[in-house]
């Protein structure tokens, strides 16, 4: 184990997190193609705020040649040293919603650059099951001209990273391992377990560990379109749902999901990779791509409700001052990968409606390049005929929003948190 150099691929809510904790023991080389993000880290500055200043400083270091701690590099050269490679880049959708795979191929014929007979690559990334081995690796081996599990393996131990989350962090999520062949999946099994403390799960093969992560955010994607659902329901009824929920909850078998917005990297996406691949077999999978019609309309349906309300006071909603809480796809978090809340604002705009939206947590430059949407990161000074809740930051449930609406003006809160008398919640 003395020997193990590690080169993490891709410095992101995955790869940075895992690099630093790797780095706590290892020499590891931490591989980025985004020169600014080189250099953000070599200062000590993490944007996805996953990873502290002093935490962040204490492992880093200047030079490549390190016994223990990281160097952060875009130089391809600087990771030739290492045995161990490890991918950690996004796998998003396109707009067709098909999985697109062009940054895991990227990587691996970087990798295939520098590989070494012995050497093992480890996929973080997700994917559906059979990927690593049909797409991942035959690049790999025309890159390098080396013959897979006879000059370098593989492994699959997929990322379980929640950004944001202080208190489950990475070395404390139990971390399904998995390799090329049995010596080689204990290899991975055992790099894995010297570092993360809620210890591993060694999986019997590489694709049956890609079937269980595709699985995790499937299942909860399903759940969260199953009380979207209800949430809809129950609005017809006239039901507070959060207060059917908290009923409900006291049955001890009883699963705790909210109605809300679904996007992100994971949740948002994930489902659709797991399809993907069932339709090659020739099965439509309905609960799974159900789940995901109901949830990707629930923008839709938002600023529809928020609509309804607005004409039942009287207010004209064209030319109406509306207020949105957050941009980002989850509460506490930087990150506006595939947010929802985006669909709310793009509805609400095509009434006629001008939107202000707040968010202390994104970034105004990532928001206006990604969306071409202006945020505020301080409360606009002004009062609005709807505030609209999307995302349930710490910062907004201290705000006095009675102070912020005009007369008969309403508050639509998607996610159930605040205690003032509101019009509409989900």
């Amino acid at each position: 184990m003395n020997e193990i150099k590690i080169a993490i691929i891709g410095l992101g809510y995955v790869g940075l997190p895992l690099a630093h904790l790797f780095a706590t023991k290892y020499p590891v080389i931490g591989f980025d193609i985004n020169k600014l993000r080189i250099q953000e880290l070599r200062n000590g500055m993490d944007h996805t705020l996953e990873i502290s200043y002093n935490a962040l400083k204490k492992v880093t270091k200047e030079i490549p040649d390190v016994k223990i701690g990281l160097f952060c590099t875009d130089q391809l050269e600087h990771i030739k040293q290492c045995n161990y490679y490890i991918v950690t880049v996004p796998t998003p959708v396109d707009t067709a919603n098909k999985p697109d795979l062009t940054a895991l191929y990227r990587s691996s014929e970087t990798i295939g650059k520098v590989i070494k007979k012995g050497d093992i690559v480890i996929y973080e990334s997700t994917v559906y099951p059979g990927a690593t081995e049909e797409e991942c690796i035959p690049i790999i081996e025309k890159s390098s001209g080396l013959k897979f599990n006879l000059d370098f393996f593989a492994g699959y131990s997929p990322e379980r990273i929640n950004p944001g989350d202080k208190e489950h962090t990475i070395d404390k999520i139990l971390k399904v391992t998995s390799g090329s062949t049995p010596e080689i999946g204990t290899k991975v099994d055992e790099l894995y377990k010297s570092v993360i403390t809620a210890g591993t799960y060694l999986a019997p093969s590489i694709k049956v560990a890609e079937a269980a992560k595709v699985i995790e955010n499937s299942q909860r994607d399903i759940n969260i379109a199953f009380v979207n659902e209800l949430a809809k329901i129950f609005n017809l009824i006239g039901i507070d749902t959060q207060e059917v929920l908290k009923a409900a909850a006291t049955k001890w078998n009883f699963l705790p999901f909210s109605p809300g917005l679904v996007g992100g990297h994971c949740i948002g996406v994930d489902p659709y990779y797991l399809a993907q691949k069932a339709q090659e077999y020739g099965y439509h999978p309905e609960i799974i791509l159900a789940g995901r019609r109901m949830n990707d309309s629930m923008g839709n349906y938002v600023a529809a409700e928020v609509v309804k309300l607005m004409v039942q006071n009287d207010l004209k909603v064209k030319g109406a001052d509306i207020l949105v809480l957050g941009i980002t796809f989850k509460e506490n978090c930087p990150d506006v990968r595939n947010t929802k809340a985006v669909d709310v604002i793009n509805n609400l705009s095509s009434y006629g409606a001008k939107i202000d939206v707040f968010d202390p947590w994104a970034s105004t430059n990532e928001v206006k390049n990604e969306y071409n949407l202006t945020t505020y990161t301080q409360l606009p000074k002004k009062k609005y005929d709807a505030i609209v809740l999307t995302v349930a930051h710490s910062q907004f449930l201290k705000l006095d929003l009675n102070s912020k609406i005009k007369t008969n003006g309403i508050v639509y809160d998607v996610k159930g948190v605040l205690e003032m008398n509101i019009n509409g919640r989900l």
